[in-house]
């Protein structure tokens, strides 16, 4: 585990020159993008976890407001598949030029930490551009797992170590790491499920849902209907803060496992080499369209918190995320 936090580190030490700086001192070579008229074209925003998806419904939201400011045609794509992989591969080939985003979680930091076999580069390949909401998740229980709170799922896993199963949309996303970071601190031990190539993270919930496992980290947002049916029983609330969405419902910290506090986290990419002014110019628009009146009330009735960073404070808020999942994953058994 010391080599691969040793590399990441010098992953995102790469990164940060190629990107960060790269994105404040000088163009992309090669490039003829000017940002006078920029965007000239429809804008595609790519999204890697699937209809009805925290990203998803983020996108959607988004994209209408950048439409306005741009007067173009800003359309969002699913690309759900291969562990939340899909989308980033797909950005990570397009051309450099500011035409396609890819509006990902905070599994685009964690994700090279984890996987070395993945067909891009997490870090290298793309440029962290915008900065857009920060909430929590809920840990989730399917009512066959017989457990009703936090302490509850603690003690059936202690029962059993080794026996209960945990899903998770893919190895190196937030889900998986939330889940992570809760059985280790917690002191539990539990198998994951991971999901099908092709399973989006709906597909995921549902098995959960349908006993398949028995706890999982989602989207507030993902989860209320369930809920509200009577399908999901929500255990804790991921961060130090309650959510607007579901005010009744206990931290995790409060629940029994004491200073427990994962929040997650979005923010939209492009491609490495992207012009820096073009880079800029997204920042700072991404960053207006988030400011609008209805966006802002879009994020409060989803509980979502605008991050309100600079370009740079992103890229290195992304690198510092990464170096702390990489501690989390050297730490756990």
């Amino acid at each position: 585990m010391k080599r691969v936090a040793r590399t990441v580190t010098l992953l995102w030490l790469l990164a940060a020159c190629a990107g960060t700086h790269g994105a404040t001192l000088a163009d992309a070579p090669n490039s003829s993008v000017s940002t006078g008229d920029f965007p000239t074209k429809p804008v595609r925003i790519i999204e890697p976890f699937g209809m009805g998806g925290g990203p998803d419904l983020l996108a959607r939201a988004l994209a209408p407001e950048l439409s306005k400011l741009w007067g173009q045609p800003v359309t969002v794509e699913n690309r759900p598949g291969a562990g939340a992989t899909a989308a980033p591969a797909l950005v990570a080939k397009s051309r450099a030029d500011g035409y396609t985003l890819l509006l990902n979680t905070s599994s685009q930091a964690y994700s090279a930490v984890l996987s070395k076999t993945l067909p891009y580069d997490p870090l290298s390949d793309f440029i962290p551009t915008a900065s857009l909401t920060s909430q929590p998740y809920l840990l989730v229980a399917g009512k066959s797992a017989g457990v009703t709170s936090v302490s509850e799922l603690i003690a059936a896993a202690k029962a059993k170590p080794g026996e209960l199963k945990f899903a998770s949309t893919g190895l190196g996303t937030a889900t998986h790491l939330g889940a992570v970071k809760f059985n280790f601190e917690a002191g539990i031990k539990a198998v994951e499920v991971l999901p099908r190539p092709s399973d989006s993270i709906a597909d995921v919930l549902a098995g959960t849902i349908e006993g398949r496992t028995a706890y999982m980290f989602a989207p507030i947002s993902i989860t209320l209907s369930p809920i509200h049916d009577g399908k999901l029983l929500p255990l804790g609330v991921s961060t130090t803060r309650h959510s607007a969405l579901l005010p009744e419902v206990r931290t995790i910290a409060e629940a029994g496992v004491a200073g427990f506090d994962f929040p997650f986290w979005y923010g939209i990419w492009v491609p490495a080499g992207t012009p820096v002014r073009v880079v800029n110019k997204l920042a700072k628009d991404i960053a207006r369209a988030l400011a609008e009146p209805n966006m802002r009330e879009w994020l409060a009735k989803h509980g979502a918190d605008p991050m309100n960073m600079t370009q740079p404070e992103f890229a290195s808020f992304v690198h510092t995320e990464s170096e702390t999942a990489a501690r989390l994953i050297k730490s756990a058994p």
